[in-house]
């Protein structure tokens, strides 16, 4: 517990003196290479990285290559899904190539992960090339190393070993480049285990925070799921601290994320409270949803909804709570109807309403429902469809009327009335003779 208790204690204010140059951000660390925790805390770090890396100059083959946007996988538009975009750092121009590979590779370990299997067609994914004079990262294989690449990334951040940090500022000038970025993965040219979970959201930029990773360790993709529980599921960490002080037992107000509770299971059903409507329920990480204690770094006065969720332990599934907070997340970027008519003008019989809906990717083949209105009443006839033309509407007058398509998700995965209002999306035109 020696490196989780000065992690935890390293979480302080940052010094009001701080310049900014070194001004510092929250990290959370990654669990122990051999163990199962999922995190060990969270460490206050220089935005800016080591201040010991000084970039070279690159050659005009290497800037010519550096910058350049991919779009990796194409669901859509921009304005309609969730952008995540990958940056390398550590590989020289000629290694660009093993770079894609190695984010194609990290996608398909996150979109093998619940609920992302299933909205896996509600992302983009964009890569951004970023040139290193330097094969590798600093800290690989020890403190001594030092290597001059375009993100500044380095190990030993902190003095902690397995804790991977990079140059905000530099990361930001390169997510920059991509369009609209709602999350951000940076993968180190490194196989020693590591990563960083920058949590933050972009004030700048709007992305919802950096999950850093090294691109060789079979663990890197594990870590960096996590991390999207916090910045795009809003969770709070599972984990706790056994004999850590000032963390056995948590006293203080009911936590403001959906995973993280001070009521036993009894109160949470009387209340009405927090994940209520899942208690007694097989979570996919085993088990049923109760109210284990301990959580959130505490060992008591806390409770988590399964025993060993992702956000606890690495390698298994989000429990039930956490994959309708993480599709909740996934709709605050996404809408599901697409208009690929335009919604400018007023459509005539020659005309044809066409709307893109993306298709979900779940084991029990469920899909969005479709569903097409004119002036509020719905057309049975068309449910399904993704495109109507204007002569099918029977329309016997001269007056402008609105046909409208809904898109809606209905999945059980998802129980909160609230959250479940914002699984649909509208696209609306004018229509006449």
């Amino acid at each position: 517990m020696v490196c989780a208790t000065a992690a935890l204690v390293a979480a302080g204010p940052a010094d009001a003196a701080d310049s900014p140059s070194t001004t510092r951000v929250e990290v959370e660390i990654p669990g122990p290479e051999h163990g199962v925790e999922a995190g060990s805390g969270h460490a206050l770090v220089p935005t800016a990285g080591s201040q010991a890396k000084h970039a070279g100059r690159l050659t005009e083959a290497e800037r010519s290559a550096d910058g350049e946007v991919t779009k990796m996988i194409d669901n859509g538009s921009t304005a309609d899904r969730l952008d995540v975009v990958v940056i390398g750092d550590g590989y020289t121009a000629a290694e660009l190539p093993r770079f894609r590979a190695d984010a194609e590779q990290k996608w398909a370990e996150v979109a093998a992960v619940e609920p992302y299997t299933t909205y896996r067609g509600l992302f983009n994914v964009w890569t951004v090339d970023a040139v290193s004079r330097e094969s590798g990262v600093s800290g690989d294989p020890d403190p001594a190393t030092v290597r001059d690449t375009a993100l500044g990334s380095y190990f030993w951040c902190g003095d902690i070993e397995r804790l991977l940090c990079i140059d905000q500022p530099k990361v930001d000038a390169y997510v920059a480049k991509a369009p609209e970025a709602d999350l951000v993965i940076v993968l180190a040219n490194s196989a020693k285990y590591g990563g960083a979970g920058y949590n933050e959201p972009s004030a700048t930029l709007g992305y919802e925070g950096i999950s850093t990773a090294s691109a060789g360790h079979p663990k890197s993709g594990q870590v960096a799921i996590h991390e999207t529980g916090h910045s795009l599921g809003k969770l709070a960490d599972e984990y706790f601290y056994p004999g850590v002080p000032d963390y056995e037992k948590y006293t203080g107000p009911e936590p403001a994320e959906s995973n993280s509770s001070g009521l036993t299971a009894e109160r949470m059903a009387a209340q009405r409270a927090k994940w209520y409507r899942w208690l007694g329920e097989e979570s996919p990480d085993g088990g049923t949803v109760g109210a284990y204690e301990g959580g959130n770094y505490y060992v008591t006065g806390l409770y988590r909804p399964t025993d060993n969720s992702l956000m606890r332990v690495l390698g298994k599934p989000f429990n039930l709570p956490g994959v309708e907070s993480m599709i909740a997340g996934f709709y605050q970027h996404a809408r599901i109807a697409t208009a690929l008519t335009p919604t400018d003008r007023t459509l005539r019989m020659r005309h044809t309403a066409k709307v893109a809906v993306p298709r979900l990717s779940g084991a029990d083949g469920r899909q969005l429902v479709v569903r097409w209105y004119l002036d509020g009443r719905e057309l049975r006839r068309f449910e399904g469809r993704t495109e109507v033309s204007v002569a099918e509407l029977w329309l016997f007058d001269l007056r402008t009327h609105r046909l409208s398509v809904t898109a809606e998700d209905r999945t059980p995965s998802v129980r909160d009335p609230k959250t479940a209002r914002t699984l649909r999306s509208t696209v609306e035109w004018k229509v006449r003779l």
